[in-house]
């Protein structure tokens, strides 16, 4: 029979390890699906304690892959409009990409609404002149809202908004098509699918 041991205490706070034999518990049970639980929706007006919102932002911290973070997302009919623009960016600035992709042109968007070098919100940032090619004027194309691409970029902006899973470009402000070579004087941070970042 093998014995298995554990320890009391972790990390600095960790008094004197001593040694106990873990004895097996009858109530444990093996689950051999995933299981996700879908985090709060955003925009719904919905308030959540503190403790609510650890919680929900521990288990996105959690997840697996950022593909089970994007399938945990609930499906959000009613966007916000600055929602919508983050979206909106995503899906026609990566759609087709890997998530990671996607991710990282909103982690953009969000980079910049936060920035004091650029405007203030979602939808300043997306319209602002001259930033994004698919904008025209102040409108941006239609969607297809009921495709597999805007659910997915639906959810995708729900993680970049939230900040529930880490994009290797976090402090990008600025991305061109790998087609293009811009003259930039920037620090470049990364090439994500047909994208290179920079800040």
């Amino acid at each position: 029979m093998a014995a298995v041991f554990g320890a009391q205490g972790a990390g600095a706070a960790a008094e004197v390890m001593v040694p106990r034999q873990a004895l097996p518990d009858a109530s444990t049970s093996f689950i051999s699906q995933p299981v996700v639980q879908a985090l709060p929706k955003v925009g719904t007006g919905t308030t959540q304690t503190a403790e609510q919102e650890s919680t929900s932002f521990a288990e996105a911290r959690t997840a697996p892959t950022l593909g089970a973070l994007v399938a945990a997302q609930a499906d959000v009919d009613n966007l916000s409009p600055e929602m919508r623009c983050l979206a909106g960016a995503i899906y026609f600035e990566a759609r087709g990409e890997t998530l990671e992709g996607q991710l990282a042109v909103g982690q953009v968007v969000v980079n910049r609404a936060e920035s004091a070098r650029f405007p203030q919100s979602y939808c300043g940032v997306v319209y602002q002149p001259s930033q994004f090619s698919f904008v025209r004027g102040k409108s941006m194309p239609k969607v297809r809202a009921g495709s597999r691409a805007w659910r997915e970029a639906v959810a995708v902006a729900q993680i970049a908004h939230e900040g529930s899973w880490d994009s290797e470009v976090k402090d990008a402000l600025y991305f061109h098509a790998t087609r293009v070579s811009p003259s930039w004087r920037l620090t470049r941070l990364a090439r994500v699918d047909n994208h290179i970042f920079y800040r």
